[in-house]
């Protein structure tokens, strides 16, 4: 099956804390997995893993964040063919429109998108959007 990496951009906490919970899904199912924020780790190493849990925050009109996580996923948009990936992050306003661009460019890119639509929670995630996170790390470990 192979290691998985979680990889994630935070800057309330929120998309932290999906990260944290979908990391414990996949442990639970009994697979090897990377936590890491998107500065500790380049798109080349990002690119070695078999399977990608990717987060970044809804920011401004619905955008990934610009500075670090835009940058880091357009290097790793290239070599995404072949890679099975989950998208996941929190947004304080708007409908998603980020999450399903971001779906798109994966998509496009040749990854093997779980779920099609990513997973989002609104703010500060509760118990039950750390339940969703840790069943999309469960499942995606066995996907």
């Amino acid at each position: 099956m192979g290691k998985i990496a979680v990889i994630y951009w935070s800057q309330t906490g929120n998309t932290e804390m999906m990260a944290n919970a979908i990391a414990e899904g996949i442990a639970s199912a009994g697979v090897a997995c990377d936590l890491k924020q998107v500065s500790e780790l380049s798109a080349a190493d990002a690119a070695g893993y078999g399977k990608l849990a990717l987060g970044c925050p809804a920011m401004g009109a619905e955008v990934l964040e610009e500075a670090e996580f835009e940058p880091f996923f357009t290097e790793l948009e290239g070599r995404l063919g072949g890679h099975k990936v989950a998208l996941f992050g929190s947004y304080g306003w708007g409908d998603g429109q980020w999450m399903r661009d971001w779906c798109e460019r994966a998509d496009h890119a040749g990854a093997d998108v779980y779920l099609n639509e990513g997973l989002m929670v609104n703010e500060t995630p509760d118990e039950a959007g750390l339940s969703k996170c840790r069943a999309l790390g469960e499942a995606f470990a066995a996907y």
